[in-house]
């Protein structure tokens, strides 16, 4: 009697999907929140900052003394109200003093043969602008020429008078992508490192930049070691806080940063529209945000020597402070779980509590 092997058949292919399972989308998910979140939040940021400047409590003066120049100033202050602060200065000079200082945005010389408006386009080129679309059509009704006296214009070098704006860019986004790269390699190193490192990668950043907008294109105007020390101190800030936050939000960490130093930083600077001309929420923004205290502090030393700009030291200052706490409450955290999960190391109630709170 003679034996067969029997083949079993090979079993049928299982036939394709039309619909991914679930575990795809739920992975889709998970991956594209992040570049949706920075698409809607940029078109917000950006759209909300730029897509309609309107003047509030713009500050510009009428170049006269007694009853005439008082009335006149009045009369555009109740035509509106919400939109300019009109006050009146008694000369030419001391115009000119108050723009140079930043105290007014322009002022209106208003006389017998022509009319002369006094700006600053090396203060801001949109507020400069703004300016002269208002006083131009009141010289139009007295039927008076009109001169432009810039006080103080933008360098050769720098047209639009942008330059500053956009080297605080490039610090932004050079700061922002360091404190990933140095909080993904400093992760495993003591706390001094951490600060050590976050500080030479500010100052290469800083110098850099600094290098590219300076002898490369010649917008700095000399300064140039007091703004690279300004920058670095800018971008030690950013760096500071991007390395304490990514212990603690991990993937999360880009687009927090960018939300603070892209979305609500480059937005409420004051490169494109000055404060008097953003909409309210980044006018805001603008007294305390780093972006704009640095770009105020730069402005004052390249345009206008002797302007003091501590304040905006200060304010520097105080973020890269904010950035330096953050790293020590990230480690001390780090330290606990890492106690926590060591079997070896008695851990104490308290300990279990803030790891369990983290």
């Amino acid at each position: 009697m003679s034996t067969h092997r029997i083949t079993p058949l090979p079993a049928a292919p299982a036939r394709p999907r039309f619909w991914p399972p679930a575990a795809f989308w739920k992975a889709l998910g998970s991956h594209i929140v992040i570049p949706l979140f920075l698409a809607v939040g940029m078109a917000l940021a950006y759209l909300g900052a730029f897509h309609a400047p309107q003047p509030h409590d713009l500050p510009v003066a009428i170049v006269g003394q007694g009853p005439a120049a008082q009335v006149f100033a009045q009369t555009m202050n109740d035509r509106a109200p919400r939109e300019l602060d009109v006050t009146t200065v008694p000369t030419v000079a001391a115009a000119r003093k108050e723009l140079l200082n930043g105290t007014i945005a322009a002022a209106y010389e208003p006389g017998t043969a022509q009319a002369v408006i006094h700006i600053s386009t090396a203060s801001s080129e949109t507020e400069a602008s703004a300016a002269e679309k208002l006083f131009l059509p009141i010289a139009y009704q007295q039927h008076l020429p009109v001169t432009i006296d810039d006080v103080r214009p933008v360098p050769t070098d720098d047209g639009t008078g942008q330059g500053m704006f956009f080297l605080m860019v490039a610090l932004s986004v050079g700061g922002y992508s360091s404190a990933i790269a140095i909080a993904a390699v400093t992760a495993k190193l003591a706390i001094g490192w951490r600060i050590a490192v976050s500080a030479a990668a500010s100052l290469l950043v800083a110098g850099l930049c600094a290098v590219v907008a300076g002898p490369v294109f010649h917008v700095l105007n000399g300064n140039e070691w007091s703004i690279w020390l300004l920058a670095s101190l800018y971008v030690f800030g950013i760096v500071t806080i991007g390395v304490g936050l990514h212990p603690l939000i991990g993937r999360w960490t880009t687009p927090a940063l960018t939300l603070l130093f892209v979305m609500l930083n480059v937005t409420s600077s004051g490169g494109i529209f000055p404060q008097n001309l953003m909409p309210w929420f980044f006018a805001g923004l603008n007294t305390f945000w780093n972006g704009a205290a640095w770009l105020d502090a730069v402005r004052a030393l390249t345009y206008f020597p002797g302007q003091a700009f501590g304040f905006d030291g200060l304010r520097l200052a105080l973020w890269a402070t904010v950035g330096l706490g953050l790293i020590g409450v990230s480690h001390l955290l780090t330290v606990r779980r890492r106690r926590a999960a060591d079997d070896t190391v008695a851990a104490t109630p308290a300990e279990e509590e803030a790891v369990v709170a983290a």
